[in-house]
């Protein structure tokens, strides 16, 4: 039988190699929805991944009800196993870059969407369409909120010894067994349990072992809630950052 469970805990640490202040980041979020939505609130979950995010809001909302909306069969795979039987939770696969995306979902409105390192995979234009759409998902006074790669140009010599220190980090840990996105993949097409679902992921999305990623663009903070003011929210601003990635918070 399928551990589903640890490999939703392997995905997280092959994660933290990269991001090693991720569950800080998921907490002020967390906080931020409680502090604008409610105890109790309805979540989309957006590129869900292995639904770390649904995982962290079950625990801390007893009453929340959340949809997980991902691309990605072979992480889909693990978020349905590793939350089987939790009745609180729907998964649904589908592609946002897709107009008709919403359609798909179970519910029309929620208080939340909330997504994390995801929407770098698109360019500028279709992450703005993306926000006006969400524009309409997030009900009146209701949150959207994106942590993701968010970088600031205007500070090259920061960046640059930042960047270095962080690399001499992934290089110790690595050295130390943890593994990265490329390794992670790798050991996943190679799992029984995992293998067609994976396989229907490099065929339809790409092959993170052949070195495929994303094509799309990082933005500032900046960028970000300027955009989402665009797009229909009241108010967006920054509410959380790291060296290298960022969190802005859109109030519909």
């Amino acid at each position: 039988m399928a551990d589903w469970t640890a490999w939703q805990n392997t995905w997280d640490r092959q994660q933290e190699w990269y991001l090693p202040d991720r569950e800080e980041r998921l907490r002020v979020m967390l906080d931020s929805v409680a502090a604008l939505t409610g105890e109790a609130p309805r979540v989309l979950d957006l590129a869900c991944g292995t639904g770390t995010i649904t995982s962290r809001v079950l625990a801390r909302f007893p009453d929340a009800r959340t949809t997980g909306f991902d691309m990605d069969p072979a992480l889909l795979t693990i978020a349905r196993g590793s939350h089987e039987g939790e009745t609180r939770a729907q998964w649904v696969h589908g592609d946002l870059r897709a107009a008709d995306w919403p359609t798909l979902l179970p519910h029309p409105q929620y208080d939340a969407v909330l997504t994390s390192t995801a929407l770098h995979w698109l360019q500028a234009g279709p992450l703005r369409d993306l926000y006006r759409t969400l524009a309409e998902v997030v009900r009146p006074g209701g949150v959207l909120i994106n942590a993701d790669h968010m970088p600031d140009a205007t500070t090259p010599a920061i960046n640059e010894a930042l960047d270095a220190f962080d690399r001499e980090r992934r290089e110790k840990a690595a050295a130390g067994g943890s593994e990265d996105w490329v390794g992670w993949w790798r050991r996943a097409a190679e799992a029984p349990e995992l293998a067609e679902a994976v396989a229907e992921r490099f065929e339809t999305i790409g092959n993170p072992v052949d070195g495929d990623h994303s094509d799309g663009e990082a933005h500032s903070a900046e960028w970000h809630a300027l955009a989402l003011r665009d797009a229909g929210f009241s108010e967006a601003r920054a509410i959380w950052a790291s060296p290298t990635d960022g969190m802005v918070l859109g109030l519909r």
